[in-house]
């Protein structure tokens, strides 16, 4: 054993309350060390930053150059099937600018295919995952849109991994966060149909459980309540993110009531999926109801009619995200998150009420 490994033993051993040849017998996968030593030796590894393969490196730490990308999915990770998902649209059109990022900085983007490799039966998801990329070499991640009970979420939140979350709220001191003002575009959204005429206006969040979905309905309903309008729970219609989720869930409101002017979609591809709804149900946009999306995806501006949304500075996200990981990953403490603003782009999907015309 090198000296360089002996001081590596050490430090892992001291943390974890154990002796050098504890950690050894760990390492060399015997089975003579109790579930809960192995645990603190395996955790002590990921707090320390080192890979589970520490006496066996082959790349150097810190010297990979590589970025590792986590992005919502199953519980798997994220998969390239996953692509096709409506959904994706948005975050596609993000990784450009990550990617280029990445890129102009000297780094490579990774997408690990096996984000939970196993180092040890006994060891949870969450701790795998980070012993995963330390035994890679990964210097640093970009999530984007995990859950909060994601095992990565959990994984990179417990340890020293500098990380990067995209919409998603955590701060600490190797971590930071990127997000656009959900609740501004919201706001905006909803205050574009008011000025214009509308009152009753329905809301379809996408999900209430995600901060992006949460944070639009908060500002939905600001705007509604600064307007002097109580907001109707039955114009409230919840469905996933999906195209198909949002057809479906336009085809029961209309199935149930059309005392409506306008919707405000909580995506640019929900808002594909309510045009068509309303188009089969011989509802006019925006004459008999106006759509506004949320986004400003490529698309948008040749839909059918073109579609007022609200856009999101893709660049300045994914920008932003990068350079605040490489903060991190030069040491630097206390590094600010950043929230982009966001601004109304106005198609031919929304005008006046009819009976204002």
């Amino acid at each position: 054993m090198t000296i360089e490994e002996q001081s590596t033993s050490e430090q892992v051993a001291q943390l974890a309350g154990v002796s050098r040849a504890t950690v050894s017998r760990v390492l060399n996968g015997s089975s003579k060390v109790s579930e809960e030593t192995r645990k603190r030796i395996y955790a002590a590894i990921a707090t320390l930053g080192y890979g589970s393969n520490i006496f066996t490196k082959a790349v150097p730490h810190g010297r990979s150059r590589l970025i590792a990308l986590a992005m919502f999915g199953g519980e798997g990770g994220f998969n390239f099937s996953q692509l096709t998902m409506t959904q994706c649209h948005f975050y596609l059109e993000l990784l450009r600018f990550i990617e280029q990022a990445v890129a102009e900085a000297g780094y490579d983007l990774f997408l690990p295919t096996r984000p939970y490799s196993t180092f040890d039966a006994g060891v949870d998801p969450a701790l795998n995952y980070v012993l995963s990329l330390q035994a890679r070499g990964v210097e640093g991640v970009i999530t984007v849109a995990l859950g909060v009970d994601d095992p990565r979420t959990q994984g990179l939140c417990g340890s020293s991994m500098p990380a990067v979350f995209i919409d998603n709220l955590f701060q600490g001191r190797h971590a930071t966060y990127v997000k656009s003002d959900y609740k501004g575009g919201a706001i905006q959204a909803t205050e574009h149909l008011l000025q214009l005429g509308h009152r009753r206006i329905a809301f379809f969040p996408g999900s209430l459980f995600s901060i992006t979905g949460t944070e639009r309905f908060m500002g939905y309903q600001q705007a509604m309540a600064s307007a002097g309008l109580s907001v109707d729970q039955r114009l409230v219609c919840q469905s996933g993110w999906e195209t198909q989720d949002a057809y479906q869930a336009a085809l029961a409101l209309l199935a149930e009531r059309r005392d409506f002017t306008a919707i405000v979609a909580n995506s640019d591809m929900m808002a594909f999926g309510i045009l068509r709804a309303l188009e089969e149900r011989n509802m006019r946009v925006p004459e008999d109801v106006s759509v506004i999306g949320f986004d400003d995806i490529d698309r948008s501006q040749y839909s059918d009619p073109p579609l007022s949304t609200i856009c999101q500075d893709k660049q300045a996200i994914g920008q932003g995200a990068v350079e605040r990981l490489l903060q991190l990953m030069r040491g630097e403490e206390s590094v600010s998150p950043l929230v982009v603003p966001t601004k109304l782009t106005a198609r031919a999907s929304t005008s006046t009420p009819r009976n204002l015309h």
